[in-house]
């Protein structure tokens, strides 16, 4: 990204000032150029591109940054003064409900994509953490449980390490994307090698070697592994032809490129999903940031907690839905007929208090009887 940064404002030198970026930075240092100038005009040239007020602040505090780096002083109050950035402004995103991710989950047409999004949409990591993957870092078969990955600290924007639990239902397809992605498949080339049969349409069945440094969703895997970075924008423009199909694909106000709902928005899903059901502290710790200071659970009641989330990160498993809906409703059950139990009690209770309230009524009623006669029949007093 620093390359890529850099890049656009070589282009821009190029076209504006006619120079060379080591001939731009020894005028400034004459003084025949004004650092600040340079700067305020990259800033208005990226202000007419149809790209984000972030994304104009990130480019121009990189070039600033690099011209520190050649001794090329900047004050930080002139930088704010004669330096004009846009304002950002932040939107409110709400975040997908379930329905929308199950919606989106059986639109993928490409099970590379839909194990990627599902993967996202289950455990909230960053669409570069993910797309970085390699098999050995999947934990699927041993027997502790939940099955786990591990992400590489060198992917994830922390820098540390981290583990994530995996539904049963992300299991199921990260295997079913596994054996396809292996399987032999029936191969056509032309022989361009052996002169007498040259240009013939040679058919062959292969079979992938699988190796445990493979990445993940790499659809082709040679001696050089494919840059992450690749495969992230090949998942995104699928997933954008994936939002166009369904009807999804709208732009968000005031910019023309970014769409409403990204591969971001799934990491919102799982955070509000999480924290809705009162785990705060565990959703922060589940999605890769640093979270409380304070929260340290051991290992096996993150994965106790994990184990009650669940339910509501699992999409498309019906038959796993149904039983668990079939447990809880016999739970329910069991809760409403001791709930009956326990009324009827109430009840005969409430009969016997009753009943005893009524035999008081008619002692006092007796008692007070036997009084008014004793006085009606006693002599008088002197």
């Amino acid at each position: 990204m620093y390359f890529t940064r850099l890049s656009s404002f070589k282009s821009f030198i190029s076209s504006a000032f006619n120079l060379q970026i080591d001939v731009l930075i020894k005028r400034i240092k004459e003084g025949s150029i004004d650092v600040f100038d340079a700067l305020n005009e990259y800033a208005a040239y990226l202000s007419k591109t149809n790209i984000s007020s972030i994304t104009i602040k990130q480019r121009v505090v990189t070039v600033k940054n690099f011209f520190e780096y050649y001794d090329i002083d900047i004050s930080p109050r002139k930088f704010k003064l004669k330096v004009k950035l846009p304002k950002i402004i932040r939107k409110n995103k709400e975040a997908l409900s379930k329905e929308d991710v199950t919606h989106i989950l059986n639109a993928c047409s490409d099970i590379r994509l839909k194990t990627y999004v599902m993967l996202l949409a289950s455990t909230g990591m960053r669409a570069q953490e993910a797309v970085s993957l390699r098999i050995k870092d999947f934990h699927l078969d041993e027997k502790s449980m939940p099955a786990r990955l591990s992400v590489r600290g060198e992917y994830t924007k922390t820098g540390v390490d981290r583990t994530v639990f995996l539904t049963n239902e992300m299991v199921q397809q990260l295997n079913l994307w596994l054996e396809y992605k292996y399987r032999t498949r029936r191969v056509s080339y032309r022989n361009l090698q052996n002169s007498a049969s040259k240009n013939k349409t040679i058919t062959e069945y292969r079979t992938p070697i699988k190796d445990d440094i493979d990445l993940v969703f790499a659809v082709y895997q040679n001696k050089n592994l494919p840059n992450p970075l690749s495969l992230y924008q090949d998942l995104v423009r699928s997933f954008a032809k994936t939002l166009d199909r369904m009807g999804k694909g709208a732009r968000e106000d005031g910019n023309g490129r970014r769409r409403q709902i990204t591969l971001h928005s799934f990491r919102r899903f799982v955070k509000t999903t999480i924290s809705d059901l009162g785990y705060a502290d565990y959703s922060e710790y589940f999605i890769g940031h640093s979270g409380s200071t304070y929260w340290r659970e051991k290992d096996s009641k993150k994965a106790e907690i994990f184990c009650k989330v669940e339910p509501y990160l699992t999409f498309l498993n019906i038959h796993q839905l149904e039983r668990q809906g079939a447990d809880i409703q016999t739970k329910v059950d069991e809760l409403e007929e001791l709930n009956q139990s326990l009324r009827q009690r109430d009840k005969v209770k409430d009969d016997a208090i009753a009943q005893l309230s009524d035999q008081l009524v008619s002692l006092s009623a007796r008692l007070q009887e036997i009084e008014r006669r004793q006085d009606v029949g006693a002599p008088p007093r002197t």
